[in-house]
């Protein structure tokens, strides 16, 4: 079975239990990080500072959308900062989308957030069609990365900018092996516990711990065409921001 089909099976199978899941495991921190990035976001580019032109009405594509945590959080910070924003999701998952219809309903967000199916690997949406994209801890199940890259690239308006959230392994080795224990002992346990659905739990810490270190991934980011890539760790490196321009033409 092709790595994508399992990916789109696994998280229809855990969608109706991985907000709860999610947060409760995270302690809360990834409110946090979603916070920090979406406040990166938020800030004009250097090509929108030079031609001094501010970013009042706003288009978002938000990849790998999931429940829509990341989406809802974005509307209402941006509308914190006075700025309009319409926002885009797209997830493989069908059971993650239902569920971020109904959070989007209830939140009242409706006219400002879309989501649909679509593959950030093969983006539905012509070039240049967004000032902001965003992938929030979705890009290391990526079958290729490296196309994922180059596709919300081509989505992006140049001048425009990417955020991307991902977890990842601490350096330090007190914190590792925290971190190890933690993420490789005791969390598939309580996940597959609530799921029942104790092989998902397993592939998640392994697909973070498989993603690559963060100059790697820097350095696919310049290869994907990309510039002024920066990254910051978040939480002693257990989540890292990557940010990015596209650059003029």
């Amino acid at each position: 079975m092709p790595k994508k089909t399992k990916i789109r099976s696994m998280f229809n199978g855990i969608a109706k239990d991985y907000d709860f899941l999610n947060h409760v495991m995270s302690l809360g921190i990834d409110r946090r990080w979603r916070k920090v990035a979406i406040g990166q976001l938020t800030r004009p580019t250097d090509a929108e500072k030079l031609s001094g032109t501010a970013q009042r009405n706003v288009r978002i594509l938000d990849v790998a959308c999931g429940t829509g945590d990341f989406s809802i959080a974005a509307a209402r910070q941006f509308a914190r900062k006075g700025i309009s924003v319409k926002i885009d999701g797209i997830d493989i998952s069908e059971g993650m989308l239902d569920v971020m219809k109904d959070k989007v309903g209830k939140a009242g967000l409706g006219d400002q957030i879309s989501m649909g199916v679509g593959d950030g690997e093969n983006i539905p949406f012509e070039e240049g069609t967004f000032d902001r994209v965003t992938i929030a801890f979705g890009i290391r199940n990526f079958e290729n990365k490296e196309a994922g890259l180059r596709e919300m690239l081509r989505v992006l308006r140049p001048g425009g900018k990417i955020a991307i959230l991902e977890l990842s392994l601490p350096e330090n080795k007190l914190m590792r092996s925290l971190f190890n224990l933690y993420f490789f002992g005791i969390l598939p346990r309580i996940g597959g516990k609530v799921s029942g659905d104790l092989d998902s739990y397993k592939y998640l810490p392994a697909s973070v711990a498989g993603f690559p270190g963060k100059e790697k991934f820097m350095a696919m980011m310049r290869s994907a065409g990309f510039s002024d890539v920066a990254h910051r760790a978040l939480t002693f490196g257990i989540c890292r921001l990557y940010t990015a321009e596209k650059p003029q033409q």
